[in-house]
């Protein structure tokens, strides 16, 4: 099956680097006009050459730090203005960040809500009400397994993820009548810059194929290997296009099986 979101354009936080960037490949692939929010310049100009190869479609990249509520509705308006429109908001940003709870300090708690959390909250307010004027929205947020059966080290990520999920669930029977869909997307183990970064700053004597292996054994994952980009990126695109038009307020674990809740 073929799967096309042609004159949509969607907004794609951590869109630099990681699922984020494959989504937004994906995106392009498939018709879409793009714009990608990051921190880092070059990463941002990087991946909007690589995603201008993949799609037709414009494609615009937007630094900012999702940390500040200001620049954050300057990239949002940015975008909106660069696009005419945001029909799909994907909220990616953030990578994990877990430890024991003891030793978890109140900047840390903060900063981590703030990134996976309220960034989430402010871009979906802004995305909303022209999405329920146009009658017809997506928003997709980026979680992990953790959210649904969170580990005794899993704060402060699994947390502010955990109440990602609440907010799937209040903003999907927010945007129902609308025809404004919004559901969660569970990362497990799969490739994504987070891994790149783990193998160069270990520097083990093996290669990275084997280095992501020896991860899968530990974690036990029943599929036995780690999950590719473009498997999450197909699931988002699903999502976000008129496939999967009777789906919202769920929450979809991309893990290999490896989560114990459903």
């Amino acid at each position: 099956m073929e799967i096309r979101i042609d004159g949509k354009a969607a907004l794609i936080t951590g869109g630099s680097q990681g699922l984020g960037k494959g989504m937004a490949l994906k995106f392009a692939e498939a018709g879409a006009d793009i714009a990608i929010i990051a921190r880092g310049q070059e990463m941002l100009d990087k991946a909007k050459r690589d995603i201008e190869v993949a799609g037709d479609g414009k494609v615009v990249a937007i630094s900012c730090d999702l940390m500040d509520q200001r620049a954050t509705t300057d990239a949002f308006r940015k975008a909106e203005s660069a696009l005419s429109k945001v029909d799909i908001l994907v909220n990616n940003a953030g990578a994990s960040k877990a430890g024991p709870f003891l030793n978890i300090t109140d900047k840390e708690w903060h900063d981590d809500f703030e990134l996976k959390l309220f960034a989430a909250i402010r871009l979906s307010r802004l995305a909303l009400p022209a999405m329920q004027s146009r009658k017809w929205g997506r928003i997709i947020n980026v979680l992990n397994i953790g959210s649904k059966a969170p580990n005794a080290n899993g704060a402060p990520t699994a947390v502010a993820r955990a109440a990602g999920l609440s907010l799937t669930k209040v903003l999907a029977n927010t945007g129902a009548p609308d025809n404004v869909l919004v559901n969660a997307l569970l990362v497990g183990f799969i490739k994504s810059g987070q891994w790149e970064r783990l193998y160069t700053d270990k520097q083990p004597n093996q290669s990275y194929e084997d280095f992501l292996q020896d991860m899968v054994d530990i974690r036990n994952i029943p599929l036995g290997r780690i999950g590719e980009t473009e498997e999450f990126a197909n699931t988002a695109l699903f999502l976000a296009s008129a496939a999967g038009g009777y789906i919202t307020g769920t929450a979809i674990n991309v893990d290999g099986g490896k989560s114990p809740v459903v």
